[in-house]
């Protein structure tokens, strides 16, 4: 069942057009490769799935994103809402100057919730789906700066899991890491998949081929070919696919 979906989105920064009528859709429960060269619009699709493109001044969208059947674009879309639904985890780990605690219930206190119980539970199941409990468990309420690289992202993660997202997006989520941390994460990814659908931006095609159950090649702001992964790496439709797959250019 399609969960997510843009419908001949174009988007500008300024004159330049970066998105030129992509049509995507993503289904519940799957795990989808944004793949392509640096600058092919890959992130700046990702982003306008969650509308974190409104922060970036000079922006135009035009087009149709649809969460569950409803536009994102549309006036009365809660901006607050539609991120807690439709989670991010960015390329560079991003914790908050607070303890471990602090930062995976952040979200959950912006929504009022107060009952400590409750918190303590969501703090230890997210931090747990999130492959991290082990290594924090003992350091809850100390800084989540004072972790390495791959504690602090799986510690956004968490972040991100914690308010029940039914979409999470991730740009790039272990370009910033060493392979040991990256294979920590990866195999979380893949735990979760059957709960959650995730849309991953990777340069690593290795990692596209083994966690995505769909991949999309993007390519000067176009989509080029979006289908099965297998198909994509194995069979490829379009030259300029397979050109990039084997490392011709990129």
């Amino acid at each position: 069942m399609t969960i997510i979906e843009s419908k001949d989105l174009h988007l500008f920064y300024g004159e330049k057009e970066a998105l030129k009528g992509i049509d995507l859709a993503f289904n519940q429960g799957e795990i989808t490769a944004l793949i392509g060269p640096s600058g092919c619009g890959k992130s700046t699709f990702l982003r306008s799935l969650n509308r974190m493109n409104d922060l970036i001044p000079n922006v135009t969208i035009k087009g149709d994103i649809t969460f569950k059947n409803k536009n994102i674009y549309a006036e009365e879309t809660d901006l607050v809402e539609l991120r807690k639904q439709v989670g991010m985890v960015f390329q560079q780990p991003n914790p908050f100057p607070f303890s471990i605690y602090e930062n995976v219930i952040y979200g959950l206190r912006l929504a009022g919730k107060t009952n400590r119980q409750e918190l303590d539970q969501i703090v230890e199941e997210s931090l747990k789906a999130a492959a991290v409990w082990d290594d924090v468990k003992d350091k809850l309420h100390k800084s989540a700066l004072s972790l390495s690289g791959g504690q602090q992202q799986r510690v956004c993660i968490a972040r991100v899991l914690a308010v029940k997202p039914e979409v999470i997006l991730l740009d790039e989520p272990t370009s910033a890491l060493d392979p040991v941390s990256s294979g920590k994460i990866e195999n979380m990814l893949y735990e979760l998949k059957n709960d959650y659908t995730m849309i991953m931006v990777t340069h690593n095609m290795q990692q596209a081929s083994r966690l995505s159950d769909k991949t999309a090649f993007f390519l000067n702001g176009d989509l080029i070919e979006y289908d099965k992964t297998k198909k994509i790496f194995l069979n490829p439709t379009k030259k300029e696919t397979e050109d990039y797959i084997t490392g011709k250019f990129g």
